[in-house]
């Protein structure tokens, strides 16, 4: 139990602990709302003097800003209106300055534009000067490059005749005579030169078999053998007229005629179908048909001789050698192999010799073509020339100025100075 006197009326009462603690308790509460409200009256009074204390630095702070900035500002003012005089000082002067340079700029403006006017008008003098001296010049280029060009275009013309005239002549050499008669007159030729005295070539007038050749070449080595022989036909279109014959039809007979005169080859010496591309190749070996004959233009008629007499001769060589074998009884395997090389070499010959008559043919074409290429491009040129000087006629001071307006201005102020 605990006593508890009454500070009011001084009297004594007990209380137990349940009520005791309840009374402290509420001692305690009251005291500490009486503190509190007593600390937030001093922190309000606090705050508010710390405030006042605030205020009045800051009203000092602002104070003396304004008067710093009051200073400035008159600073600032000060400046100002000394750069502002200084300005229209400059200004004044820059005007001044503008004007004697514009002043000075129109005298030599105009000063200038008479040295101009002066230059403008000699020049255009020296121009015109140049241009009739220019056109002179063209003119005589002109006519002695369009004179040149003729001369050019007529040598062109010429050599194209020449070529055409020699080609002709390599596809006939008739010189005014019959197909026979120029083979004859090429043979006869060469006959001192090319060939021996033992040499047969004559015309076959045997017709006791019904029929007969042209010509018959034979050929002998000095033991009197024969070691050649050709049976020549010659077909020369213009004498069967109008009638259009191809070599073909010609091909029996000029073999039966061979074989009844014991020849070894038969040649058709032929002019008929001046077109057919495979008879204008060279020496055409047709073969397939008949045996060891050939069809040829007249211009390969001394190179077909030629060619079967080298290798007639070749094989001489190996003849006799086939005799001194056969006469010794050796074996005539090796001599067969040799002759059979032989036969592959001359074949091979013909052949190369033939495949060069045939370019030779196609670069005359070739050179023909070129010719007339050549032709054109002059004739094209004439007419570049000729549109040349059209263009050099038309020349004008108007159409030389067109497009430059610097130009123009000047020679509308010399027209209007004028």
């Amino acid at each position: 139990m605990n006593e508890i006197k009454c500070p009011h009326c001084t009297k004594t009462f007990n209380l137990d602990d349940a009520g005791y603690a309840d009374i402290l308790k509420q001692v305690k509460n009251h005291e500490f709302e009486m503190e509190l409200e007593k600390r937030e009256k001093e922190l309000a009074r606090q705050r508010e003097e710390a405030l006042k204390l605030a205020d009045a630095e800051a009203n000092t702070k602002l104070q003396a800003a304004l008067r710093t900035k009051e200073l400035e500002a008159a600073e600032f003012q000060n400046k100002a209106t000394a750069e502002l005089a200084t300005l229209k000082a400059q200004i004044s002067n820059f005007e001044l300055q503008k004007t004697l340079a514009v002043k000075d700029a129109v005298t030599a403006l105009e000063q200038d534009k008479s040295k101009l006017t002066a230059a403008l008008e000699s020049e255009k003098k020296l121009k015109d000067l140049e241009l009739q001296s220019m056109k002179a010049a063209l003119d005589e280029k002109l006519r002695s490059e369009l004179e040149r060009k003729n001369d050019e275009l007529r040598l062109k013309e010429e050599a194209i005749k020449s070529l055409r005239d020699f080609k002709a002549r390599l596809s006939t050499k008739m010189l005014g005579e019959s197909l026979e008669q120029h083979c004859e007159i090429e043979f006869n030729k060469l006959r001192p030169t090319a060939f021996k005295k033992n040499v047969y070539f004559e015309k076959d007038n045997d017709a006791s078999g019904g029929t007969k050749g042209d010509y018959i070449y034979r050929e002998s080595d000095d033991d009197g053998t024969e070691f050649i022989s050709i049976m020549f036909e010659m077909k020369n279109e213009q004498e069967d007229g109008g009638a259009k014959k191809k070599n073909e039809e010609f091909f029996k007979k000029l073999n039966d005629d061979r074989l009844k005169k014991g020849c070894e080859y038969a040649v058709l010496v032929t002019m008929l179908e001046p077109d057919n591309e495979f008879y204008n190749a060279g020496i055409v070996d047709v073969s397939y048909r008949y045996p060891k004959m050939y069809v040829i233009r007249p211009q390969a008629f001394i190179p077909i001789i030629t060619l079967l007499r080298n290798a007639a001769l070749n094989s001489l060589h190996y003849r006799t050698e086939l005799a001194m074998v056969k006469a010794q009884s050796i074996d005539v395997t090796n001599f067969e192999d040799r002759l059979n090389k032989f036969k592959d070499s001359f074949s091979r010959n013909y052949h190369l010799a033939s495949d060069k008559f045939n370019v030779a043919i196609k670069e005359i074409d070739k050179s023909i073509a070129a010719l007339m290429k050549v032709k054109e491009n002059l004739i094209g040129s004439e007419n570049n020339l000729r549109i040349a000087n059209d263009k050099a006629e038309e020349i004008t001071i108007k159409k030389l100025t067109h497009g430059n307006p610097t130009m123009k201005q000047k020679f509308d102020e010399l027209g209007k100075n004028e």
